[in-house]
Order: C-alpha cells, then sequence, then structure tokens
C-alpha cells in the first residue's frame, strides 16, 4: 500500500516510529515532514499529504500533531479527503468501514506510541462496508 505521512513538531517521533513499522511491514511510505522536533506550522506538512491523497497519487494518509485536530481541519479543507481523528483502535475501524476514511490523524500527545500503531493497523486493515454508507459518503463533498 502507498501512504503518505506528516507530522509537526508533537508527531515526530510518532511518525518515525509509525513510519519504521509500516516499511517494515511492505508499505510504500511518502514522508513529507517535519523532520525533526523543533515547533513547525502543521499546515506546511498536512498540505503536501492531503495533496496526494486528494489526487489518489497514495492510498492512505497519516498526520500526527499534538491533539489531532489542527491537522484533521487542515485536510478536511480538500475535496477527496475523509480525514478522522482516532484514539483508539474502535474509532480507526469506524472511520474506514461506515465513512471510507483515506487520512487517520493522531493525537500524539493524548495517546502512547502503542495505541498509534494499533490505530494505525486497524485504520489499514479495515475495508470500507459500502451499501448504505456509500449513500452517506457521496453526499460529504457537495458543498
Amino acid at each position: 500500500m502507498k501512504i503518505a505521512i506528516g507530522c509537526d513538531h508533537a508527531g515526530y517521533d510518532y511518525k518515525e516510529m509509525l513510519k519504521k513499522r509500516l516499511v517494515a511491514n511492505g508499505h510504500e511510505v511518502q514522508d513529507m515532514g517535519t523532520n525533526s522536533t523543533e515547533s513547525v506550522d502543521y499546515p506546511d506538512f498536512v498540505h503536501p499529504v492531503s495533496k496526494l491523497v486528494n489526487k489518489d497519487k497514495v492510498d492512505k494518509g497519516i498526520l500526527i500533531c499534538g491533539s489531532g485536530n489542527g491537522v484533521s481541519m487542515t485536510a478536511n479543507k480538500y475535496k477527496n479527503v475523509r480525514a478522522a481523528i482516532c484514539w483508539n483502535k474502535e474509532l480507526a475501524s469506524l472511520a474506514r468501514q461506515h465513512n471510507d476514511a483515506n487520512i487517520v490523524s493522531i493525537p500524539a500527545r493524548f495517546i502512547s506510541k502503542r495505541m498509534a500503531s494499533m490505530i494505525v493497523t486497524a485504520f489499514l486493515n479495515t475495508p470500507f462496508e459500502g451499501g448504505r454508507h456509500q449513500r452517506r459518503v457521496d453526499k460529504i463533498s457537495n458543498c
């Protein structure tokens, strides 16, 4: 699977850990930064990930910041992006099953690295159910 990943300074350590695990599991990962814990503006790293997802250049995206809110808000400005903030694996599965989420937003300051890894695994391995959910997903970008 092709995955784009990006973060701000609060998510840097999580990004590095997740990137290693993803590559070890055979995924192709495009790292869009940041590359340190030095303070940065999260939109600078969200936009490159979101553009790749929006144009189907990658299969999924992963964004990480302190709360997950800023990266998710920014990503969801793109018409074909459905970014979901997830703080446990059940939410990640439901975001995929019911909402066909294509970016997972992780709140690094509120969950462990172990939980972040479980969230990403659930997100990547859960298929979209379609059916009645497809009708609802089709209505998301009507604005």
